[in-house]
């Protein structure tokens, strides 16, 4: 490789895999240069496009490792730009040099999410899309792997523009009404719009009434265990953690603060949270506590109600009292117990314990009933994000307001503010105040 090869900054280059030692490393280069680069490194032609070939890579100062080595001649690639992947073997030294190589070229170092805003800049993909990308990155569980899998493919991008699309069809015969009033245009126009209108705001309004499944798929179903002191909320969190994440003790009052665990139960993402034992106290800090468990209880989407078998029945009617048509109710210590009967309060609760691991099973059944429950979004692609929620109220805002006005003018304004919120969801219309903090999302290299 000639040292005089230097190659603009335009082109760039990331380690896509994590650093670190493994089997194999993966480099990406993306830009006008991608090609050349390879050429330069490997002192040959490029392969056909789309063809993994081995090739042994240079530096200037000798050679740099065994590689496979593909092209990708754009815009039939991920960005749209010619890109380049050097599989590499994944040894820190290798790595360094590697890099140390590229740099020497003139190629810049990606910047995080680089990759895929140029996937935008170049039409290959959309805002939803990439948001669907970074989840199915960051997915833990099946059910969000599903999820931002339709996501990434474009289901909820294709919902989005058809109804964009029958604004902008609906908003262009406004346009004709307003340019054109002498003209021999249909008498129902402006019945047909407003028929589209209020179809489209009644879709928008039936999707955005989905409890938030989407958003809470993401960040994962929230569970609180709430109970009076030492009825074993913390062993019975430590059980379904199955590690030691609470502290146990005898001595009451011994959790203050939440103490939250993430789960993946029937493919559905749960933060189960442990909280202080409800009680009035002099100690001003477990007051505290108890104002938390009860606000982590006020939010969450399920509470596991704890009732201690060793000294049933007697309870305190204040955790009781907590129990709501969603909850589940838990007698721990099930083998203490003496004389429980098949129902609680009127309502069918569990016999579980924590300490023989009893009826566990049953309880981490019920709860992944619940999410999943809660969670499916059935056939239609979920909303998942704030951004997209804060734009369809905007939008269904507007197609209301619309409706109302019999003024052509004011409608096609609003017709106009309905296109445009819709188009800031995909990335139809200017939108760079957003595009920062979506692809932050991202890892180098992505």
């Amino acid at each position: 490789m000639s040292a005089e090869t230097i190659f603009a900054p335009d082109t760039i280059f990331a380690l896509a895999t994590p650093g670190g030692r493994s089997g194999v490393a993966i480099f990406r280069l993306s830009g006008p240069h991608a090609g050349e680069a390879l050429a330069t490194l490997t002192g040959k032609p490029l392969p056909a496009p789309r063809i993994a070939v081995k090739r042994r890579l240079h530096a200037q100062d000798g050679p740099l490792d065994d590689a496979l080595v593909l092209y990708f001649k754009g815009p039939a690639s991920f960005t749209g730009e010619d890109v380049v992947e050097l599989h590499v073997h994944g040894g820190p030294a290798i790595i360094a040099a590697v890099a140390k190589a590229l740099a020497a070229l003139g190629l810049r170092l990606a910047e995080p999410g680089e990759f895929t805003r140029r996937a935008f800049d170049h039409g290959k993909l959309d805002l939803v899309e990439i948001e669907g990308l970074a989840d199915l990155i960051a997915a833990e569980t099946e059910a969000q792997r599903r999820q931002a899998l339709r996501q990434a493919e474009g289901e909820l991008s294709a919902l989005y523009e058809k109804w964009r699309g029958a604004l902008i069809s609906s908003l262009a015969r406004m346009e004709a009404a307003i340019d054109f009033p002498d003209e021999d245009l249909p008498d129902d126009l402006i019945a047909n719009v407003d028929a589209t209108m209020r179809v489209l705001a009644e879709e928008i309004a039936a999707h955005l009434a989905d409890n938030h499944r989407g958003e809470t798929l993401r960040d994962g179903f929230s569970v609180a265990i709430i109970g009076s002191p030492n009825v074993g909320k913390s062993s019975l969190l430590n059980r379904l953690a199955k590690r030691e994440a609470a502290i146990v003790s005898a001595q009451a009052g011994t959790t203050r603060d939440v103490i939250e665990v993430k789960l993946d139960l029937g493919g559905y993402p749960v933060l189960i949270a442990d909280t202080a034992g409800l009680r009035d106290s002099p100690d001003e800090i477990e007051q505290e506590g108890v104002k938390r468990a009860l606000r982590r209880a006020e939010h969450a989407d399920l509470k596991l109600i704890v009732f201690d078998g060793a000294t049933w029945p007697d309870f305190d009617p204040s955790v009781a009292e907590q129990i709501d048509a969603e909850a589940i109710v838990v007698l721990n210590k099930a083998e203490l117990a003496k004389g429980a009967k098949a129902a609680l309060f009127g309502r069918d609760f569990l016999q579980v314990s924590a300490v023989t691991g009893t009826g566990l099973e049953a309880l981490v059944a019920a709860i992944a009933e619940k999410a999943a429950k809660a969670l499916n979004p059935g056939s239609q692609p979920a909303l998942t994000r704030l951004r997209h929620r804060s734009a369809l109220e905007r939008c269904l805002g507007a197609l209301e307001r619309g409706l109302q006005v019999p003024v052509v003018e004011l409608k096609a304004e609003d017709l106009r503010i309905a296109v445009q919120a819709l188009g800031r969801i995909t990335g139809r219309v200017e939108v760079d105040d957003v595009l920062d903090l979506i692809f932050r999302e991202f890892c180098i290299g992505k």
